[in-house]
């Protein structure tokens, strides 16, 4: 049975596409773009930009990218600059322009060639995102949800467990537009994200960031703790759309 379970295994990594050597590359399930990035040994921001993605660069299941990577081709016996260009796909200009060659466009045995990366058009850019990409300010547990409801009334972020002095993290790149003592939430935290998105940071022990600081995705902007009307050390966390409470769960990636 072991064996059958191999056996099997290998014949999907056979199937599968392997980007250190693709021009092309379909994304299989669970891949992301750093992974084959990785693997192709080309730069994510480099293949992105091929591909005319944006940020946060998400890939999905049967999506083909184009790996556009420069190779080098050592000149044998026989070898002509058409059939050099031939074999790799790519215009004999382009060749000649890599590497320096001109008319006659004589190449000689053992002449190592470049030969560039030829990208196809591709589809217009992804339009630039208006939503940040957030990201879990804290790695605890949600002890309390997002309950709030049309009157007003309810808990309007979500309460994650922590202990005292837990770094506490940027959800979204931006500026700090807040930071200082409230009553219910004690030292409080407030980040502009722009295009109306802002999000909270309570309860915490110290604040590390100042008014006007501008912070990146993961960064620490403070210390957990209990500081407000908190019974023991956690993070209250919201986020805000034009200055209504949503949902965190439904923005932040599933852990």
């Amino acid at each position: 049975m072991k064996k059958l379970v191999l056996a099997a295994f290998a014949t999907l990594l056979i199937a599968a596409g392997d980007p250190a050597t693709e021009a092309e590359h379909t994304v299989e399930p669970g891949e992301t773009l750093g992974g084959i990035a990785n693997r192709a040994n080309v730069p994510a921001s480099v293949i992105a930009a091929a591909n005319g993605m944006v940020e946060p660069y998400s890939v999905r299941t049967g999506q083909v990218l184009q790996i556009p990577r420069q190779r080098v081709h050592t000149v044998k016996e026989g070898d002509t600059g058409l059939g050099i260009a031939q074999r790799y796909g790519v215009p004999f200009a382009n060749i000649a322009i890599a590497n320096g060659l001109a008319e006659p466009y004589t190449i000689s045995n053992g002449q190592t060639l470049i030969i560039p990366a030829v990208v196809k058009a591709v589809a217009a850019p992804q339009a630039p995102r208006t939503e940040p990409y957030f990201r879990w300010p804290h790695d605890g547990e949600v002890m309390l949800g997002f309950s709030l409801r049309e009157d007003g009334s309810g808990h309007d972020g979500i309460d994650l467990k922590a202990n005292r002095f837990d770094m506490v993290r940027a959800s979204a790149s931006g500026s700090v537009v807040f930071a200082d003592n409230t009553n219910r939430f004690g030292r409080l935290v407030v980040i502009d994200h722009g295009n109306g998105w802002r999000t909270r940071y309570g309860h915490l022990d110290r604040i590390t960031v100042k008014l006007r600081d501008v912070v990146k995705t993961g960064e620490r902007i403070g210390l957990a703790g209990d500081a407000g009307v908190a019974t023991r050390p956690e993070l209250h966390f919201e986020i805000m759309k034009d200055n209504k409470r949503v949902d965190p769960a439904a923005k932040l990636p599933q852990r």
